[in-house]
């Protein structure tokens, strides 16, 4: 396979997953007492939206990319 099928084939499936996921979800730990030898620590989960457009258009890159990749062989 050539690069170009390959990174068409990643752009595709980067695309597919974009759709299902909806975003990205993280933990983060925060310190919220330090006292001496007491600390306590807080779990702070946090989301990183991704939008729909950002699905659509690697997908549609992909696409073109294989579709492009294909007619010039």
């Amino acid at each position: 396979m050539k690069t170009t099928k390959i990174i068409a084939i990643i752009l595709i499936i980067i695309g597919i997953t974009a759709f299902g996921y909806q975003g990205i979800t993280y933990t983060t730990k925060e310190k919220v007492v330090d006292l001496g030898p007491l600390q306590m620590t807080a779990e702070t989960t946090k989301t990183l939206p991704l939008p729909p457009i950002v699905g659509a258009i690697t997908l549609v890159g992909g696409i073109v990319l294989l579709f492009a990749g294909t007619r010039k062989s």
